[in-house]
């Protein structure tokens, strides 16, 4: 089994920063990618951003310049630093993982999220 915690969201104001961390637990032998999604009402989801275990990123046109992510992975976690944060910044974001599980299956794992909102 394997589980996907998301922390870091609350709020803050139009131009501030947050910092997001996804930690992977449980039985994995690897993990190849693991993206960062988010959902807002009356919009369709939307991949921000994503890192393979070799270290390429990429990046949504919308957060280019603005947002960073990176990754440990002798802990399996990834972090989504989040700079220069407008309204429309406001969702609930989603870490997403495709795991090599000890048992050599593959896994599509998600969390629950964390909601971030930007005021004014």
């Amino acid at each position: 089994q394997v589980q996907l915690v998301e922390s870091g969201g609350g709020l803050v104001q139009t131009g501030g920063s947050l910092r997001l961390s996804c930690a992977a637990s449980g039985r994995i032998l690897s993990i190849s990618v693991i993206n960062w999604y988010r959902l807002a009402p009356g919009k369709q989801r939307e991949l921000v951003a994503g890192i393979t275990r070799s270290g390429t990123t990429n990046y949504a046109d919308s957060v280019k310049g603005r947002f960073t992510i990176s990754g440990d992975n002798a802990k399996n976690t990834v972090y989504l630093q989040m700079d220069s944060l407008k309204p429309d910044d406001t969702a609930r974001y989603y870490c997403n993982a495709a795991v090599r599980t000890t048992s050599n299956s593959l896994l599509n794992a998600w969390g629950q999220g964390t909601l971030v909102t930007v005021s004014s």
